[in-house]
């Protein structure tokens, strides 16, 4: 019986060069593309897909909330996270959301073949050996009173690795559909809670966590 695969990324010409490729094996069906979560979301219903090849950065709805939603529906689908991102902060989050596995769009056809073959034929997790390493550092990390996130919001994470990357407000607020006042407000918030005092070390603070790659 052949994997019925969703592919979700906004980028169609992503979705279109994976779909020719994954296509081309006997075993892949490929039941399905969407541009976003909330798109996949209605699509997923419709088609139940075994496996769900998931982008991180999506308008409207990201692949860590798409992630969280649509397990809420059906727990049965393997998600895939398929990102341009490996730093740690994007991996963990998406492994806790629940998915199954992630690799970057770096990787070969041959990796993304053994993640949709693991993740579907088996109860493990999979990570390709860049992510892998990623998440061990992850693990390891003595956790102190400067290094830790977990105090704050999944928003204040979001816009902290976005504004660490350079991005201004007004740009943090259209890709997270928030106000520019709000996007100042959390950012606002993160130097509070994390006791800095300007971008740079702000900045600092994101690479030397894996928040950001530098």
């Amino acid at each position: 019986m052949k994997v019925r695969v969703l592919l979700v990324d906004d980028h169609k010409m992503f979705r279109y060069a994976l779909r020719l490729i994954l296509e081309k094996e006997p075993h892949i069906e490929i039941v399905g593309e969407a541009g976003d979560g909330q798109e996949m979301l209605a699509l997923a219903r419709k088609v139940l897909p075994d496996v769900v090849c998931m982008d991180i950065s999506m308008p409207n709805m990201d692949g860590i909330d798409a992630t969280r939603r649509l397990l809420a529906i059906n727990s049965s689908i393997r998600i895939i996270g398929l990102s341009a991102y490996a730093d740690q902060y994007y991996v963990m989050e998406m492994m806790n959301a629940g998915a199954a596995g992630y690799i970057t769009k770096a990787e070969s056809v041959e990796e993304i073949m053994r993640a949709i073959n693991t993740v579907h034929h088996s109860q493990k997790k999979y990570l390709c050996p860049d992510i892998a390493a990623h998440v061990v550092d992850a693990v390891f990390k003595p956790a102190t009173q400067e290094t830790s996130v977990a105090k704050l919001s999944h928003r204040e994470q979001q816009v902290l690795h976005l504004v660490a990357e350079g991005c201004s407000s007004s740009s943090i607020a259209q890709q997270l559909q928030l106000s520019s006042s709000t996007v100042e407000v959390h950012r606002r918030n993160i130097m509070h809670k994390l006791n800095l005092h300007s971008i740079a070390d702000l900045t600092k603070y994101a690479i030397r966590n894996g928040i950001t790659t530098g």
